[in-house]
């Protein structure tokens, strides 16, 4: 009986520092943009050009490093649209 205690937590103890150890890879669920809002934001954050720098990113992006998936750093169109999607990017309506 004292080695199943034992067995079973130690089995509890390895599986929530396993739980931990994953990266955050959802973002902010219930702050997930619509693909108008997106748009909207990425016009905003880039009139010009095809990337978001990481220096103007502030106002937009909550978390970079889940947001710069290929670790460029810069965030592209595409890697936006996923960020939406994650609600890694913040919407305010002027």
């Amino acid at each position: 009986m004292h080695k199943l205690a034992i067995t079973t937590g130690l089995a509890l103890l390895l599986s929530t520092g396993y739980a931990f150890a994953e990266p955050m890879t959802s973002g902010r669920p219930s702050a997930v943009l619509t693909p108008e809002q997106c748009q909207e934001v990425w016009t905003k954050a880039v009139p010009k050009g095809d990337a978001l720098a990481k220096k103007d990113a502030r106002p937009y992006i909550v978390n970079w490093k889940l947001a710069d998936t290929d670790h460029n750093g810069q965030i592209s169109k595409s890697e936006f649209e996923t960020a939406c999607t994650k609600g890694l990017v913040t919407y305010t309506k002027h």
